[in-house]
């Protein structure tokens, strides 16, 4: 059988054999993009259950962390007076924001500029853009 279309194709005028092996690309080519596309939305609806779980997970977390907080000012309401305990659990959780937000800007800071020879070219470039008969440095 396969030696019988072997001849049908010696038969066959070479336009015809490219124009159907162009064909038969394009198909192919369709059914792939297509075989991506039901595998993208597959693993996207994976990930959305997944960032769901995060979202839950957070909200769980910021529970849990108000029953801590309660439970830091009831054991130091045995030794004083609730709003007292409250103040003091309240400051305790503003010194960890701050010394977190202060360093958090101290490694945005160390990160900028993010390229700096990009930036140093792109100032380059632009200068020859000015004055294009001298050149910037390059």
């Amino acid at each position: 059988m396969e030696e019988r279309r072997a001849d049908e194709l010696k038969e066959r005028p070479l336009g015809e054999l490219l124009r159907e092996l162009s064909q038969e690309t394009a198909t192919l080519v369709r059914q792939e993009i297509a075989l991506a596309r039901a595998e993208l939305a597959q693993t996207g609806k994976k990930a959305g259950i997944g960032a769901g779980m995060f979202g839950g997970a957070g909200a769980a977390g910021l529970m849990a962390l108000g029953s801590l907080t309660a439970c830091f000012i009831l054991a130091l309401n045995a030794a004083m007076p609730a709003w007292l305990a409250a103040l003091i659990v309240a400051l305790v959780y503003g010194a960890i924001a701050a010394v977190l937000a202060l360093r958090g800007r101290d490694r945005i800071q160390e990160a900028t500029p993010p390229a700096p020879q990009t930036i140093e070219t792109v100032k380059e470039d632009a200068q020859w853009v000015k004055n294009p008969t001298r050149s910037a440095g390059r």
